[in-house]
């Protein structure tokens, strides 16, 4: 079972359809729950940094989320969702994120068109079990307006908007997608189906 966090800003629908067509049964987690349920968790992303992790304060989720990494199961983080993994977001204000890994998320740079969007490569950076059967730098949809400052030794992949755009992350169980692979045709559902066989 793959739990989805429900923090009232993720894109839900999309990437429950995208898990439901690979054969993975789902379900959405409003609250702290039973740790033992999932076999995975996913950290979907639509919405602003604040109000997200506010969210997840008020449903118990931050440390339900804690608790999962530390039984070493996967859990994915999703355009936003990635981005909340970090240490500090700098959308409308500090705010702290769920400080799993080190980093902080910023604006875009300036004199680029904002939000980011549409399809971009990916240029792979490290071997993972993530790219497999997936062609030379695969393209995938992005919607976003910040990223990772920095291309840190937890990136796994870049792409290219202006600057280097930090596009996946690995540390051991934690994994991030800056772009949605729920709206990446098929190199996307390839994306998520890798993901799922590291349950």
């Amino acid at each position: 079972m793959i739990g989805i966090i429900d923090y009232g800003a993720g894109n839900l629908n999309s990437i429950s359809k995208a898990f439901e067509h690979l054969g993975f049964k789902i379900e959405i987690i409003k609250e702290n729950n039973d740790l033992n349920r999932y076999e995975a968790l996913v950290l979907p992303g639509v919405g602003a940094f604040y109000s997200a992790m506010q969210k997840l304060k008020k449903n118990n989720l931050v440390s339900f989320i804690n608790d999962f990494v530390q039984t070493g199961r996967p859990l994915l983080g999703v355009c936003l969702g990635m981005q909340l993994l970090f240490e500090w977001g700098f959308e409308d204000k500090k705010t702290r994120g769920l400080n799993l890994l080190k980093g902080d998320v910023v604006k875009i740079k300036a004199g680029l068109k904002i939000p980011h969007m549409g399809w971009n490569d990916l240029e792979i950076l490290q071997n993972d079990i993530l790219f497999n059967n997936l062609r030379t730098n695969p393209h995938f949809y992005f919607v976003h307006s910040y990223k990772l400052m920095d291309v840190t030794d937890d990136v796994i992949a870049v792409t290219e908007y202006g600057d280097q755009i930090p596009a996946v992350i690995r540390r051991d169980n934690i994994i991030g997608f800056q772009f949605h692979p729920e709206k990446s045709g098929e190199n996307g559902l390839e994306l998520l189906k890798n993901f799922g066989e590291l349950i």
